[in-house]
């Protein structure tokens, strides 16, 4: 029996790194107007933020139809092999419900669907650790075993360089929005243990932003003999500025890992962004 791995496109791999993988990434849908796209087909990155940035409607992004997973079941079903779903945070998307509903049309019972708690690289580690230990020849129970004990060490933090997004899709009110950019206010974000995003901080100017993430991340030490990965959304300014400070603060990294993320989270982020993504030391 083989193992199939599963993705949604909220994970923000690349084409050539699903091919590299042997995955298969369920795409999201972003629609600017009356415009859709489908996340990682239609549209790339650096044409979304450009949208964004220029556009005069703000995307909507919504979540794969139960079809869309049904059919990859079906596929598994008649080949006899075996399922793991690792999806974006439940709290953030109805992807995983809509894989269980396509579950239960499938009537099959070797298809594990795991809700990740969290997005983007987050996902990614989860993912590539599945892969590397389906390459092992590790069963389908012993991979979700493991992502399931995974997932509660997982950490984000990432800074926002502007608040307008935010407020462009109903998370802020306009005129919040508008005194905290006057202000220069930065506002400094993490996922809790299940799966939403909260206001972890909030600093004056992307400088002070870049040490508060640093000190979060040193207090919360990661696991060097796992993946660290930075994120930034369009431009990489404020992320090199933000490893600086990291390296500045103790953290010994030789080559970082930097990944720009795609539509689904960019579209609540908006550019500028910047932040880290990885594993916690297990606790004693």
């Amino acid at each position: 029996m083989a193992i199939r791995i599963i993705t949604d496109s909220a994970a923000d791999y690349s084409a050539q790194e699903i091919e590299k993988r042997q995955i298969t990434c369920i795409p999201m849908t972003v629609t600017f107007g009356d415009r859709e796209y489908l996340d990682g087909h239609d549209i790339t990155k650096e044409e979304f933020f450009r949208l964004l940035m220029e556009g005069k409607d703000f995307p909507k992004t919504s979540q794969p139809s139960p079809s869309s997973f049904l059919q990859c079941f079906k596929e598994a079903k008649e080949a006899g092999d075996a399922v793991i779903a690792i999806l974006i945070s439940s709290a953030l998307s109805g992807t995983l419900q809509n894989a269980n509903l396509a579950k239960s049309m499938a009537e099959y019972e070797d298809i594990y669907i795991i809700d990740s708690r969290i997005a983007t690289l987050g996902m990614r580690i989860l993912v590539d650790r599945a892969v590397k230990m389906r390459d092992a020849g590790r069963t389908a129970q012993e991979i979700v075993t493991e992502i399931e004990s995974l997932k509660p060490r997982l950490r984000l933090f990432a800074g926002l360089d502007t608040l307008e997004y935010l407020a462009k899709g109903g998370r802020l009110p306009r005129t919040a929005a508008v005194l905290g950019n006057l202000a220069n206010l930065k506002p400094i974000i993490t996922f809790t243990g299940d799966g939403n995003v909260t206001l972890c901080g909030k600093q004056m100017g992307i400088r002070h932003a870049c040490r508060q993430v640093a000190k979060l991340t040193m207090a919360d030490a990661p696991d060097m003999d796992c993946p660290i990965y930075f994120l930034y959304a369009y431009d990489q300014k404020n992320c090199a500025a933000f490893v600086h400070a990291l390296q500045k603060s103790g953290l010994d990294i030789e080559s970082p890992k930097v990944r720009g993320i795609g539509p689904i989270i960019g579209t609540h982020i908006g550019t500028g962004a910047f932040g880290i993504v990885y594993v916690a030391k297990e606790t004693e």
